[in-house]
């Protein structure tokens, strides 16, 4: 089984990785301030458990029916993780656009927030292809999954959260803002290349 620690440093790592969550609640943040922003990522953390409760009830059913085809969705994820990495690796780091979202109050920040992140399949596929990676024996597939995806939408929120409280920085365009989140794009990537090789070869627990 793959340790503890890798699920957090794998966590936290993919919730610090720029992506459309946090240009979108940057977005929301520059049009309608941060009490929209704010609203915005309590939205997304739903929307999220959301996409938690799915893959938990989805994955756990795949096991109980067939061991082999979990066994593929887990190789499959992994090559998935190491697709993202080099993905991040090869990709220009711009900053979020503040055009595309326009002020509309808390309350529909808020539900915009729920449905960006339940609508978004990259997340459905994210939670399927990594929460699998660190189920152990002997515990409730289910409790596990749920467990282990509200830790990484906390993770995720709080960065949401800490990105609206920033915006200002964020939305910059200087160049060394722009290098800077090039920076953090390669070092993610590679860790998720890592990621995904390292959890294709370890041995499994089921």
């Amino acid at each position: 089984m793959l340790p503890p620690l890798a699920f957090f440093i794998a966590a936290i790592v993919l919730a610090v990785t720029p992506g459309p969550g946090i240009a979108y609640v940057v977005a929301r943040t520059a049009a309608g301030g941060r009490a929209e922003g704010l609203a915005s990522c309590v939205g997304t953390g739903l929307g999220g458990m959301l996409h938690v409760c799915a893959a938990a009830v989805g994955l756990s059913l795949l096991l109980a029916q067939s061991a082999a085809a979990f066994a593929v969705v887990k190789y499959v994820g992994a090559a998935y993780l190491v697709y993202l990495g080099i993905r991040l690796l090869a990709s220009k780091s711009s900053p979020p656009a503040d055009g595309a979202v326009v002020a509309g109050g808390v309350r529909r920040a808020l539900l915009e927030g729920i449905l960006v992140e339940a609508l978004n399949v990259k997340t459905a596929l994210f939670f399927l292809a990594f929460l699998p990676q660190f189920l152990v024996g002997g515990v409730s597939p289910v409790l596990q999954l749920v467990v282990m995806g509200t830790i990484c939408v906390v993770l995720n929120t709080l960065v949401d959260v800490g990105a609206v409280i920033g915006a200002a920085r964020l939305l910059r365009s200087g160049s060394s803002a722009r290098r800077r989140a090039g920076m953090l794009n390669k070092a993610s990537g590679a860790t998720l290349v890592a990621l995904g090789l390292y959890v294709a070869v370890a041995r499994r627990g089921t």
